[in-house]
């Protein structure tokens, strides 16, 4: 017989640990904010490639010892193509300086400037601006469709676990000074989705249960309808994790940050849909009454 494992016994702690998180995340948010990367905050981006690969540390290091500020150095593409983001203002003999201090760092190995652009301080502003846009725009739109599929305490239920999610990976940004970028946003939105997939299935799961068990109290079924979805939830967790986790170690720079917020968006939206969302219904008190369509004057009737 399989085993059982009572999810609603701790749930009043991982409402206080949630709410810990929520707290540390927006006051993080609030004092320092987020270390906004070249694609928000405007700068310079060059593209230089080697003729043998070249040590990134030794490329950072020789643009520091430069007086450059805002430097980030990443592979691109192949070990010999470099991408070098600075926030140092723009101008035409630029990208000939820094071709000349890395020439000059490289011992021997021959280099071409490939690409010198600038990415405006508007540009990115209204990047930002459009990226929180969407997120807003995202959360409506789903608090629509659960609401017209499940039930409006659903839909409340799965809107907060999805803010719960996006707080505190915005949150972990924020108070370990991760450089926020497009790719950041991107997984941000793309947690959204993941996320609420994990939670419809659970929601419907809840929603069948409070019609067939009859007999069972609402934290019962819950932790029933939990159990049912649990081994469902391990393992697409897990598959995704261990394709993030490659991301992670063997990825590159490029989309270091991409993958890590994609990770923590994983294991807290897993914790989410179980926590967070069921939480919620079981403060508004979802009953039976909520789901079961009630009687037409017909079936009334026709009973014996």
């Amino acid at each position: 017989m399989k085993k059982s494992f009572d999810f609603m016994r701790l749930r009043m702690g991982a409402m206080v640990l949630s709410s810990l998180l929520l707290v540390v995340s927006i006051g993080s948010l609030a004092v320092q904010g987020l270390n906004f990367g070249l694609d928000f905050t405007g700068g310079t981006l060059l593209e230089v490639q080697y003729a043998t690969p070249q040590p990134l540390d030794d490329i950072s290091a020789a643009l520091d010892e430069a007086g450059y500020s805002g430097v980030t150095v990443q592979n691109f593409g192949s070990e010999t193509d470099i991408l070098v983001r600075m926030s140092e203002a723009f101008r035409d003999n630029l990208g000939n300086e820094v071709l000349d201090i890395l020439q000059a760092s490289a011992e021997g190995n021959s280099l071409t400037l490939k690409r010198s652009e600038f990415v405006g301080a508007n540009v990115g502003e209204e990047l930002r601006d459009q990226g929180g846009l969407a997120l807003l725009l995202a959360l409506t739109v789903v608090m629509i469709y659960v609401a017209a599929r499940f039930q409006f305490k659903f839909s409340v239920g799965a809107v907060f676990a999805l803010f719960h999610d996006v707080m505190i990976i915005l949150g972990l940004f924020s108070l370990f000074q991760w450089e926020f970028d497009l790719t950041v946003l991107a997984a941000v939105l793309a947690v959204i989705g993941y996320s609420l997939n994990d939670t419809i299935v659970v929601a419907d799961r809840i929603r069948e249960n409070f019609r067939i068990l009859r007999r069972s109290d609402a934290l019962g079924i819950m932790n029933e309808s939990l159990n049912q979805t649990l081994d469902r939830t391990l393992m697409t967790s897990i598959t995704t994790a261990l394709v993030l986790l490659a991301l992670l170690v063997v990825g590159g720079e490029l989309i270091h940050n991409f993958a890590l917020a994609l990770m923590i968006g994983v294991l807290v939206g897993t914790y989410s849909s179980i926590y967070v969302a069921v939480n919620i219904l079981v403060l508004m008190k979802l009953s039976r009454e909520d789901l079961i369509p009630p009687e037409t004057e017909e079936e009334v009737d026709d009973r014996p």
